[in-house]
């Protein structure tokens, strides 16, 4: 059986797409359509359904996929070595929201660049927006919270992050700690919200974790990038609900203040996403690992 085809055959079964992959072999669709039809025609069963929006696999075509998916990946590897053995590395291309790119992710991968890796980044906090990219090839992984329902993905947990509601001491002083655990968010009836997005998505899933209910007044300030937020809660813009790990320092010297510290803090957890079979390239097998080794100490 023609390698190539079972190549591009596999590629179909993980994308659940012609477009996506033809887009992810450098060829054209009616190639890969023409391709899939010769294979098909060989094995005297159909592979896949054709429906409105991509395919999805016949019961035949799982069964090649599972049998034959494993075996191509291990030939990319070796090819992969091979190639890597010449001094050819290629670019590893990443997506994600830009501060925890820049504060976390970066940082983590700058050791690879002194091996001679290539890094390009997008840094854009959308996650549907970062998945498409992935799934059309733009991106080689992409670290999101939000993890992907279906699609043709390998997800990874990364690590959880703790959320801390925070204020500068103003702030601090006219919401009593004791008040809001005796009272709830009425305490802080009056103190400006300062966050990413109209929809107020930090804020909510905290006030949903801690008070088991939803928050009742509209952004202040709105600021698409976390240290934007910090920036303005420093200055005494109003409260925020913000990671740990990027706050911590200005807790530390005391700019902002903590308004509560709840016996279960709510966490966000964050997801290492790429294609099916991706793994398989050394490269970004390589920076997967480092992040997780990484992320062990965050």
């Amino acid at each position: 059986m023609d390698l190539a085809l079972l190549r591009t055959f596999v590629a179909v079964h993980r994308a659940g797409s012609f477009t996506r992959a033809a887009a992810l072999l450098g060829l054209s669709q009616p190639a890969v359509t023409s391709q899939i039809r010769t294979l098909e025609r060989q094995l005297g069963r159909p592979l896949f359904h054709r429906r409105a929006r991509g395919v999805t696999p016949t019961a035949v075509g799982d069964e090649l996929a599972h049998k034959a998916a494993p075996h191509l990946d291990a030939l990319l590897r070796i090819a992969e070595s091979e190639r890597e053995a010449a001094g050819a590395l290629r670019t590893l291309h990443l997506a994600g929201p830009p501060e925890f790119l820049c504060l976390r992710v970066l940082p983590a991968l700058a050791p690879l660049v002194g091996q001679g890796q290539t890094l390009r980044t997008v840094l854009a906090p959308g996650t549907e927006e970062n998945l498409a990219g992935l799934a059309a090839g733009q991106h080689d992984l992409v670290v999101t919270t939000g993890r992907p329902r279906g699609g043709p993905f390998t997800t990874t947990v990364l690590c959880d992050e703790e959320q801390v509601l925070v204020a500068a001491p103003y702030w601090a002083a006219l919401a009593d700690p004791a008040a809001l655990g005796a009272s709830g968010p009425a305490a802080l009836d009056g103190i400006p919200v300062v966050e990413v997005h109209e929809s107020l998505p930090l804020v909510t899933r905290y006030w949903a974790a801690v008070f088991d209910s939803a928050p009742d007044s509209a952004a202040t300030v709105v600021a698409p990038d976390l240290r934007a937020v910090l920036g303005c809660v420093r200055a005494g813009a109003g409260l925020a609900v913000l990671p740990r790990y990027l706050c911590q320092d200005a807790l530390d010297r005391g700019e902002v203040v903590s308004l509560l510290e709840p016996a279960v803090p709510p966490l966000r957890t964050w997801f290492l996403v790429v294609r099916a079979g991706s793994l398989a390239l050394a490269h970004l097998a390589r920076a997967h690992d480092r992040l997780l080794r990484a992320a062990v100490h965050w």
